[in-house]
């Protein structure tokens, strides 16, 4: 093992999986990747079988289990927040669910000053050139790149219900929820190949990890970034058995995540000067955006009983798990092979929003993420939630110590939008599933329940019952205001040099949908801003816009809560 590197990753999940490839991939750069974690062995059943993510969440052995400081709007209650504590990173441990988000996203973020090159022009290349849609490549998709991805089979007669459902509601099916028009219910992508989870370790740096410039260790959690005046030169490892080690590099690139990244930046000495010396830490470089904007898709499951044996409730009895695994290690199919959430959508709680912001992903079973079942039987469930909620949190040192997690906290149903999109997500969820399609299964709503009705109650409820869809992000913002943290162009961190940071922390706001297709796109750009390559060409090509033609849900919304989202 030397100790001199040209550049140094922080960080073996998503981002930091694509940037080892890319930068390794020519043989005089000496890359060290440095994982807190371990490997996310072949052996390991739980990470490879698709089915078998319920087995990891909450478990020390796979999830680092940070949570939240007492929500002061959710009831003082702490929220869990699992992170990926493996190789791979939350990639190793997530519903496998492949999103890029709207367009508009995209569109969002290049409005702020400085982030033009940040447009969905700029970024369909990106997303094109990373993946491989075994559904078919077009104009849309990409067909030759690392990320292997599968459509849902929704084979089960409850996807059927389900999209049967939502168009009696009055939405709209698409073909291709990444393709020209992202609103609508279809079956999604799964980063699932032939059976198999396909994390970013397995798409990107298991691949390169023979190179003899690549170095990878695991079980090294960085203390802090070291600095000979604003130039970073390389990092502090806590070492097992007490006590550091310093490793030198000529770059230093931060792929820890939201939660991660800023709390490296903060021990460090970067971030805002007067909380840093709070701490007992001497301050390098002030830079009050660092942990700040953090942003979240908060959901909750709305639950039906199931009066025809038809759901997957049977995968959750003890006995059947031998069989269910067997066939899936053999075979590489049955229960197993599938994460289960295969269909979903997007649609708007209101007719004047621009574009969805309400996300839906349909289980033929009710479950929690946990594992355990409230139906006790047959059932089914939609997991929703608004997605641009304009909640903002943070996440900043307890102490000094590299080894204390950072308080963290997002400030959940602390705003009136936020509230107002919470009442309308349950009531065109309710629409929906008390659809004609569903009358000859539902055998009534288990949660919230009929006794959950008014506005308050709902709000109570969502209070009560919300769960993070684990998509935490935005606390090192591109951007060129006072609050941004990282440079759009270059990826460096303001006022620094050779130190960059790549991962969901950089976006400005969050993506409408799960966050590893935008987290690996932003990977995949990064990757040629920070080797100085030509950047692909901007494909401008139309995507699907919103037309208002009447307010498509107001029959759903009591006038208390129809009010305009404008």
């Amino acid at each position: 093992m030397s100790n001199s590197y040209d550049v140094i990753i922080v960080g073996g999940g998503s981002a930091g999986s694509s940037l080892a490839s890319k930068l390794s991939a020519d043989p005089s750069t000496k890359v060290l990747v440095l994982e807190a974690g371990r490997w996310d062995y072949k052996w390991d059943v739980f990470i490879h079988m698709p089915a078998a993510l319920f087995f990891m969440l909450g478990n020390p052995y796979y999830d680092w289990m940070y949570e939240t400081e007492p929500e002061p709007f959710m009831d003082g209650r702490k929220v869990a927040h699992a992170r990926g504590k493996v190789i791979g990173g939350s990639s190793s441990i997530n519903g496998q669910i492949f999103q890029r988000g709207n367009p508009m996203d995209y569109e969002r973020w290049a409005a702020d000053p400085g982030m033009e090159t940040w447009d969905f022009a700029h970024c369909l290349p990106y997303f094109k050139q990373m993946e491989t849609c075994l559904a078919g490549a077009d104009e849309w998709r990409g067909g030759s790149g690392p990320l292997s991805l599968e459509r849902g089979p929704v084979k089960n007669p409850l996807f059927g219900a389900f999209f049967k459902a939502v168009q009696e509601a009055g939405f709209d099916l698409t073909k291709d929820v990444n393709g020209y028009k992202q609103e609508g219910f279809a079956a999604f992508d799964q980063s699932i190949r032939r059976g198999r989870r396909l994390s970013a370790a397995g798409a990107y740096l298991h691949p390169a990890k023979r190179r003899p410039n690549l170095e990878i260790r695991t079980h090294a959690q960085v203390a802090r970034v070291l600095f000979d005046g604003k130039r970073a030169t390389g990092v502090e490892v806590m070492k097992k058995g007490g006590g550091v080690e310093k490793i030198t590099a000529g770059e230093v690139i931060l792929c820890g995540g939201a939660f991660n990244s800023p709390q490296v930046l903060q021990l460090s000495g970067v971030g805002d000067a007067e909380r840093l010396r709070a701490v007992g830490i001497d301050p390098i470089h002030h830079l009050p955006g660092v942990g700040e904007n953090l942003q979240d898709h908060l959901e909750v499951y709305v639950q039906h009983s199931c009066k025809q044996p038809v759901s997957l409730n049977p995968q959750l009895k003890l006995w059947r798990r031998p069989f269910i695994g067997a066939q899936w290690l053999f075979l590489r199919s049955g229960p197993g092979a599938t994460n289960t959430f295969e269909g979903g959508g997007f649609a708007r709680s209101n007719d004047n929003v621009e574009w969805p912001n309400l996300m839906y992903h349909f289980l033929p079973i009710a479950v929690r993420y946990d594992g355990t079942s409230p139906a006790g039987g047959h059932g089914y469930q939609v997991h929703v939630g608004p997605m641009f909620s304009d909640a903002r949190g943070w996440v900043r040192l307890k102490s000094n110590d590299p080894a204390q997690k950072p308080a963290i906290q997002f400030n959940y149903l602390s705003t009136e939008q936020d509230k107002r999109e919470w009442i309308e997500a349950i009531r065109v969820t309710r629409n929906i599933l008390g659809q004609p399609a569903f009358s000859e299964y539902s055998s009534g709503e288990i949660s919230p329940g009929p006794q959950v009705e008014t506005d308050e109650q709902i709000l109570d409820w969502v209070r009560k019952d919300g769960e993070t869809a684990l998509h935490p992000s935005c606390t090192n913002k591109m951007g060129v205001d006072e609050m941004s943290v990282v440079d759009p162009t270059t990826m460096k961190v303001h006022g620094l040099e050779g130190i960059r940071v790549v991962d969901a922390s950089v976006f400005p706001y969050i993506t409408n949908g799960n966050l590893y297709g935008p987290v690996m796109m932003v990977a995949e750009k990064a990757g040629d801003l920070i080797l100085g390559n030509t950047p692909l060409a901007a494909d401008h090509r139309e995507f699907y816009r919103h037309q208002p033609a009447g307010t498509r849900s107001s029959a759903v919304l009591t006038n208390e809560s129809a009010v305009d989202n404008g």
